[in-house]
């Protein structure tokens, strides 16, 4: 009897466990995320001309970029802000090498450890002349290309061209949900309404516009092309050495035109279809006009850039909207989500702003199929070409939001240039696969004088290549990585130098580390570095084993003889060659990566947390913060968190620094140079799915938001952090 009524209590208890569970998901799922309602409370606006304040649309693999009227019409007036981009990560183009420089013309040997090697690097020659003509000529090719210039001609009641001033009422919206900008301005009292969105299948861009200035003929479309600078930067407006280039009308008619571009080093076309109208040459070179036909006050056009003539109708913009809006409803409504309504924290709203702009930018900038350079798909910067030390800050954030796979279209990248990163590792006597840090889409090294010695783009690949395994632990994931998971491993292994006397590896010297004032001729084992080759290593051997395969002992040694982070004082220093690392002033700029090695790096056996605590407050407290770069703040916040100090995250994730500027558009704004700066973008993406998701030894929910009210944080979705 005593045993029924046991078991019948027993039956009641799992009933309402039951009952309770389900109430339980019934209010998260109650409670779960509004994402449009995020997401659209932060759609940017723009009432007035501000060259910074120009809008993006785009698939992560093309991107067009507008001035207030929804087009390009002003490129001049925003060159030197977010320049009117329009770029695809396909268009690349070389000018003729006439003297027959040779890449060994860029080399110089190096033996910074007396070993009696003869490692060759790709720097910058000052002297003799023909090293310094090679050494630029590689640098500056292949560039990236400026696809060309679509904007308005708008034209005034007297027959004069409108300027920007001659706007009033503007009004313009980037609906974020959909992709869709609606842009609505005057022009003599004369309304134009225009609505833009990017095509999400293929390089191509869509308007539709409303105006009595059609029926007039006030109001037509230009196509200029420009050439490229192959400088530092190209804000795609050099009209000049016309006779370089060659543009021509392959196919006009009333619906449909197409237009060859013929640089020196690349071919290219751009496919337009609209509303009944007629294509004409314009009165300068490269310039052509769209006249739309004046039965209406109605028309639609679409511009698709492509390498080859494109088959097929062209959509209008209809069919693009379409393409624009399943493509980011999609994207919204999958992945992870942070809400921050209700927050008493004031900064609580702008911390989402960017979030929200972030995800925005970094997806039509960021999602392609190569490593993106650090101004994304908008102007040039290094000449177009990525970074690879960067593709960390540009790709780590898809994963951890739970969209790994927008993460995983830029690693096919590692495996197509492998054999140029084994050529780099061979060259300077090293085993493996030496990741090119500044390359184009063939993975053709660029010299450079810093990017030659850089090594933390190494550990990158391991890292991302983790992340994916880590989504889903799908053995496949081991099957298609592993063998560029070991190659980068190996050359790790073999980079190191042995310290007969210490018994133990040494990073460097010929280290440049991320903290880039540091020469390479003098500097060994810098504290960030050092950290990230030991997790690296580690994981690579828990790769070996997933594999079916014994341990490397080549890499075990130098994880177990790796050098320790250098100390002194109860702080880690720089680099252990940096014994005055926080007494002299120039070390006290550039990238606080000291703090990397706790926070984009997961906790090494080698790390103590209090010495590391003590490391972040004297940084806080020394540091150059006006010479950093925007991914210094969310870097700082990401230690700050694992160091249980959530209340610092956020300080650093605000810090009152020009460099942590985040614009109206949601751009990380650098300077009168680097204008925009997606690194940064990345980095807070990063940063606030570390706060919100936790990391590998987190405890409890949102372990990187204080406790005490002043957050009220919803999230959902998000994956932990290594």
């Amino acid at each position: 009897m005593i045993y029924k009524k046991r078991h019948y209590l027993s039956i009641l208890t799992y009933c309402l466990i039951g009952i309770l569970s389900c109430n339980q998901k019934q209010t998260k799922k109650n409670d779960s995320i509004d994402r449009k309602a995020v997401v659209t409370r932060h759609n940017v606006v723009n009432e007035s001309i501000d060259s910074l304040s120009s809008l993006t649309v785009g698939n992560g693999e093309f991107a067009f970029t507008v001035d207030v009227t929804g087009l390009q019409t002003f490129p001049l007036l925003y060159e030197k802000g977010v320049a009117l981009g329009t770029q695809s990560e396909w268009a690349w183009d070389s000018f003729k090498n006439e003297k027959n420089f040779r890449f060994e013309e860029t080399l110089k040997s190096y033996d910074f450890n007396n070993e009696g090697r003869d490692a060759k690097y790709s720097v910058q020659w000052k002297e003799p002349q023909r090293n310094k003509e090679a050494t630029d000529w590689f640098r500056e090719n292949a560039h990236r290309l400026q696809l060309g210039n679509i904007g308005f001609e708008l034209y005034k009641k007297n027959g004069q061209r409108a300027e920007a001033k001659d706007l009033t009422h503007i009004h313009q919206e980037l609906n974020l949900w959909t992709g869709e900008i609606h842009s609505s301005f005057q022009v003599e009292g004369e309304p134009v309404e225009v609505y833009t969105a990017g095509h999400q299948e293929q390089d191509q861009l869509a308007v539709k516009v409303q105006s009595p200035l059609i029926k007039t003929g006030r109001l037509a479309i230009y196509i200029r092309y420009p050439y490229p600078t192959a400088e530092f930067l190209d804000e795609g407006t050099f009209w000049e050495r016309p006779e370089l280039h060659q543009t021509k009308i392959e196919v006009s008619d009333t619906h449909f035109a197409n237009i060859s571009h013929q640089l020196q080093g690349t071919r290219y076309e751009t496919s337009l279809a609209f509303t009944e109208g007629k294509l004409n040459k314009g009165k300068e070179d490269h310039y052509f006009v769209f006249q739309p036909g004046r039965n209406t006050d109605l028309l639609e056009f679409s511009a698709a850039f492509s390498q080859k003539k494109m088959e097929g109708k062209l959509s209008l913009y209809d069919e693009t909207l379409a393409s624009s809006t399943k493509a980011w409803a999609d994207f919204w409504n999958r992945g992870a989500a942070i809400d921050f309504a209700g927050s008493k924290d004031p900064r609580a709203k702008e911390l989402e702003r960017r979030v929200v702009l972030s995800q925005y930018l970094t997806k039509v900038q960021c999602a392609g199929h190569y490593p993106p350079q650090e101004t994304g798909l908008t102007f040039n910067s290094w000449f177009g070409k990525p970074h690879t030390e960067m593709h960390w800050w540009h790709a780590v954030h898809f994963a951890l939001w739970g969209r790994v796979d927008l993460m995983e279209k830029s690693l096919g990248y590692y495996a197509n240039t492998v054999e140029k990163a084994r050529a780099i590792a061979k060259r300077q006597g090293y085993e493996g696969a030496r990741w090119q840090k500044m390359s184009d889409n063939e993975g053709n090294e660029s010299p450079s004088s810093v990017a030659a010695f850089l090594i933390w783009q190494q550990p990158h690949f391991i890292y991302l290549a983790e992340l994916a395994y880590r989504d889903k632990e799908d053995p496949k994931v081991i099957d298609k990585y592993k063998d560029l998971v070991f190659e980068t491993a190996d050359f790790m292994a073999s980079f190191p130098t042995y310290d007969k006397v210490k018994d133990r590896y040494n990073l460097g010297k010929g280290v440049i580390p991320a903290q880039e004032v540091f020469k390479a001729a003098e500097t060994f084992n810098p504290t960030y570095e050092v950290a990230y080759w030991d997790w690296a290593l580690r994981i690579a051997q828990q790769w070996r084993k997933r594999a079916g395969m014994e341990p490397n002992e080549k890499w075990d040694e130098v994880i177990q003889k790796l050098a320790a982070l250098p100390v002194q004082g109860g702080v880690y220093l720089a680099t252990e060659s940096a014994t005055d690392s926080y007494t002299n002033p120039k070390w006290r700029t550039d990238h606080p990566a000291v703090l990397g090695a706790l926070g984009m790096v997961p906790e090494s056996p080698k790390l103590d947390k209090n010495v590391m605590k003590s490391t972040l407050d004297t940084v806080w407290k020394t540091w150059s913060w006006a010479d950093t770069w925007g991914w210094d703040f969310p870097m700082t916040a990401m230690n700050a968190a694992r160091l249980g100090l959530p209340e610092k995250a956020l300080d650093a994730l605000f810090m009152d620094i020009q460099t942590n500027t985040y614009l109206r558009n949601g751009h990380n704004y650098q300077d009168g140079r680097l204008r925009i700066y997606l690194p940064g973008n990345g980095g807070v993406l990063a940063a606030v799915a570390m706060m919100a998701g936790g990391w590998d030894g987190s405890e409890g929910e949102l372990p990187g938001f204080p406790k005490d009210g002043s957050w009220q944080v919803k999230a959902e979705g998000f994956k932990k952090m290594p």
